[in-house]
């Protein structure tokens, strides 16, 4: 769509794939990239880049890819802030403002901004405040799910998210249950709006299974029959996400076999796991895949298992649904929005055994994969990036 362009938003955020991390934060650039090709927004994205002053491991790789590009339809700037690693948490948004502000300057000389959005909430709504005062400008900022519960759980995090929603002309969540733990946190909930991830339609959705599983046994190098209880966990590979809980269920599911699609710091800890109990020839790690190769692994599964510990609206959520794969859920975030009937899954306490006794539920009961797909049949980016132009119109 060639929409005309009438105002610009200048977009915020630490979470935006970069080449060093391809995969992170991919959500926002798809939302952002649908709000730039439908929407009379035109988008400019700001991707601070944070480096210690020595830049080594994989630091290295990131102070590569802090270099400007044409991503998913957007002009993306890489400024470096300098961080802390671990203990400076307190001091990144005006470490991203101050290292941010010029070249945000010369961007609003050249080419004025209507608008300024953050688009997760701690540094990044901070730091846009204060880009948003300096720059004359209304700012909104969207809330996600561990920005609010692990920042909120620190008194200097909580006291910078309430100030910045209070100075903020309009604040987001990604579901009614993030929205509500804001308010309990001390926000105005009146103030607070939903706005709903998003989902390529094209690329998440059943496939055949015929031939299905041996396809993805070849390719994967997995010992997989038909006759196996396939399990896929999608997430960051981080106690969180609860792929211990999943790893213990499968010692007591003689037919099953986990696929671990993602990476993280507790990779060797789940292989240690895995072997502790008996299961690690049933447990194979996939590492961070292309998005074209997630459906077919999800509509080949019988269940996407997810134990995490808190959520937003978890994007593994609908594409596993979108693919017509039930999902095993604990009651993080906005579960309850998107588990809505039994066709969808089941939302289970968070332990071995609940998680166990959700996968044997779900796979007992055969379902239609149109069916479970119908759960999230609201769900698409165009629809994501038109909500997304409707509320900044509110704004400005």
């Amino acid at each position: 769509m060639n929409t005309p362009k009438t105002r610009r938003v200048l977009s915020l955020s630490t979470l935006f794939p970069n080449p060093a991390q391809p995969r992170f934060g991919i959500f926002v650039a798809r939302s952002l990239e649908a709000l730039q090709r439908d929407t009379q927004w035109d988008v400019t994205v700001i991707n601070p880049i944070g480096l210690p002053p020595v830049a080594l491991g994989r630091y290295r790789e990131l102070a590569a890819a802090a270099q400007d590009s044409e991503d998913f339809g957007i002009r993306v700037h890489r400024p470096v802030f300098r961080l802390i690693p671990k203990i400076g948490g307190r001091l990144n948004p005006a470490l991203i403002a101050r290292a941010v502000l010029p070249l945000v300057r010369r961007l609003h000389a050249q080419n004025p901004f209507d608008l300024v959005d953050a688009q997760f909430f701690y540094p990044d709504g901070p730091a846009a405040m204060m880009i948003a005062r300096d720059l004359g400008l209304r700012f909104t900022v969207k809330a996600r799910g561990s920005d609010i519960h692990h920042w909120g759980a620190r008194r200097y995090g909580r006291d910078a998210l309430l100030k910045t929603a209070r100075a903020a002309s309009g604040v987001l969540a990604v579901c009614k249950a993030l929205a509500d733990d804001m308010a309990m946190l001390g926000m105005e909930r009146e103030k607070i709006r939903v706005h709903y991830t998003g989902l390529d339609r094209d690329l998440f959705r059943p496939m055949d299974h015929a031939g299905l599983r041996a396809r993805l046994a070849q390719t994967f190098d997995v010992p997989l029959t038909n006759d196996d209880l396939l399990l896929v966990t999608v997430g960051a590979l981080i106690e969180r996400k609860g792929q211990a809980l999943v790893i213990k269920a499968l010692a007591h599911l003689p037919k099953g076999r986990l696929l671990l699609i993602g990476k993280g710091e507790d990779r060797a800890s789940l292989l240690a796991l895995a072997r502790d109990v008996g299961v690690a020839d049933r447990v194979h790690m996939l590492g961070s895949l292309d998005p074209a190769v997630l459906p077919p692994l999800l509509s080949a599964a019988d269940a996407m298992v997810l134990p995490s510990a808190s959520e937003g609206l978890a994007n593994a959520w609908i594409e596993a649904l979108a693919c017509g794969t039930p999902i095993v859920i604990t009651d993080a975030g906005g579960a309850r929005e998107v588990v809505t009937s039994p066709d969808a899954g089941v939302i289970v306490a968070r332990n071995c055994r609940a998680v166990r006794e959700g996968i044997e539920l779900v796979t007992a009961r055969p379902r239609s994969p149109e069916k479970v797909a119908a759960a999230v049949d609201e769900f698409s980016w165009a629809a994501n990036g038109r909500a997304l132009a409707a509320y900044y119109d509110t704004l400005v």
